[in-house]
């Protein structure tokens, strides 16, 4: 059974995950979209590409690794099976900084109201 993958738009119509891809460099970008069709199309995705974050009640990350650099886009499920994409960050450090968590966290509430 296959996911739809959609992007989270803000209430005023801007699109945090898309600003993240747009940046990205074509080499990247093209890991990411490769790693975003394995968790639309698998049903079970290995962790090493998509993992729910600990301590959180529904935000999960898709997990991208290229060469020495690490990227997380962060995402939550909604009805249908959709995956919603909030918003990306480049790693830096081994813990996901909490903030970015709470974005994704807030993106979440936002759109379920909807």
């Amino acid at each position: 059974m296959g996911k739809t993958i959609e992007f989270y738009k803000t209430l005023n119509g801007k699109c945090p995950v898309e600003k993240f891809l747009d940046s990205l460099d074509g080499k990247t970008a093209q890991k990411v979209v490769w790693v975003l069709k394995l968790i639309e199309e698998l049903d079970i995705v290995p962790k090493t590409y998509f993992k729910k974050l600990s301590g959180t009640e529904a935000i999960w990350e898709c997990r991208i690794q290229l060469g020495s650099n690490i990227y997380r886009i962060f995402c939550f499920f909604a009805k249908q099976n959709r995956i919603v994409l909030t918003h990306g960050i480049v790693k830096k450090t081994q813990k996901t900084p909490k903030n970015e968590i709470k974005k994704a966290e807030k993106y979440r509430k936002e759109y379920l109201k909807l």
